[in-house]
């Protein structure tokens, strides 16, 4: 009987990738406060790159798009050396690794910026989620309204962290437009009041985004580009959802379709609620993107194997599941077991809870 096709090899873009499993980003926060990556960032990726394709934790392009402590960056030098040798691990284990890109926007606190100013966003809304600062938790600062003649800064910061991502020798890169952050925060009329060219009409709140993609294929090239989207996930607090997502998001696929990118990867519901509540026809946007299209949310082992075999994706990915099962790829191909891992040692720490867990048939590591 042959293996399901989950676990054939496919094209994503200029990349070749041995399976149809991507391990979605997974902020662990085992950085500096400096946003310099663990030094068992290595092994961690190392271990898990038997996945078709591997997506990092969300990475700040700069010190203005820092909102989380402990979170790595890609704008300094430091910070692409600390990078180098996880491409390395991956690429001695056979894998392909592409770095996600993030500007946090608004869910940010005035202590992780620098001079203490506070955040910046398209319009002055408090978030109403939490931000993991030196001190804690603690709820965004205020913003600041991003003036209209600072915005190709923000575009330039997301072109020179590409370029770096590049220096660090990873494969490619994923645009994080999703999760509430600063390009979501731009698209939906929810978060975005402004009056200029980057707000009111779909077209305009789709422009930064856009612009943002094409900076960033200038220097990769459209085949080694991904975008990450979550049409209809909300955050804590007062995130609400876009007054007409369908038409939102649909826009913006057009445009991303147009720039010819790698790969759209989609959030397909509430995470981590998974998919269960879906007021928006992902079809719809699957089938107006030319390129590949990546699943997430919730996804097991039988959904996803059905979902790759009616052709409703290209590839699933799969975030927590990775996090207790270094070589998930073997278990999903065998149907065995899958380790809930303790949300205790999610975030922070050392090889606890990030580089201990053992595979099949092998001992944990004492």
């Amino acid at each position: 009987m042959p293996a399901p096709a989950l676990f054939d090899p496919i094209e994503i873009g200029d990349l070749s990738v041995a399976n149809r499993i991507a391990m979605a980003p997974l902020t662990r926060s085992r950085a500096n406060l400096e946003g310099i990556q663990s030094p068992f960032a290595a092994e961690y990726y190392r271990q898990r790159a038997s996945a078709g394709l591997l997506i990092t934790e969300a990475t700040h392009i700069s010190r203005q798009g820092h909102g989380f402590a402990y979170t790595p960056g890609i704008y300094t030098d430091p910070q692409v050396a600390a990078w180098r040798p996880v491409t390395e691990a991956v690429h001695a284990a056979g894998g392909k690794i592409v770095l996600q890109l993030m500007h946090v926007g608004r869910i940010s606190h005035f202590s992780l910026q620098e001079g203490g100013q506070a955040p910046v966003a398209p319009s002055v809304l408090q978030a109403g989620d939490l931000v993991v600062t030196e001190a804690g938790r603690i709820r965004p600062s205020v913003p600041r309204a991003l003036h209209t003649d600072e915005i190709p800064g923000v575009v330039a910061d997301f072109r020179d962290a590409a370029r770096r991502a590049k220096e660090a020798e990873f494969d490619g890169v994923e645009i994080h437009m999703a999760n509430c952050f600063l390009l979501d925060q731009f698209l939906r009329d929810s978060t975005n009041h402004r009056d200029d060219i980057y707000g009111g009409s779909i077209e305009n709140r789709v422009r930064l985004p856009h612009e943002v993609a094409q900076a960033v294929v200038e220097v990769w090239g459209a085949g080694r580009v991904g975008a990450r989207i979550s049409p209809v996930k909300t955050s804590p607090g007062d995130t609400p959802l876009d007054s007409d997502p369908q038409a939102t998001y649909g826009e913006l696929v057009d445009k991303l379709s147009a720039l010819g990118i790698a790969y759209l990867h989609c959030i397909e519901g509430q995470t981590p609620v998974g998919p269960a509540n879906r007021p928006l026809d992902f079809q719809t946007l699957r089938h107006a993107f030319r390129g590949a299209y990546i699943a997430n949310g919730g996804y097991n082992r039988s959904l996803a194997i059905d979902t790759i075999a009616k052709g409703e994706a290209d590839m699933i990915a799969f975030g927590r599941p990775f996090i207790g099962n270094p070589d998930l790829v073997e278990r999903l191909r065998r149907d065995a077991e899958i380790v809930n891992a303790s949300t205790e040692t999610y975030y922070g720490g050392g090889a606890k809870g990030y580089t201990d867990f053992p595979t099949l048939g092998a001992s944990a590591p004492v």
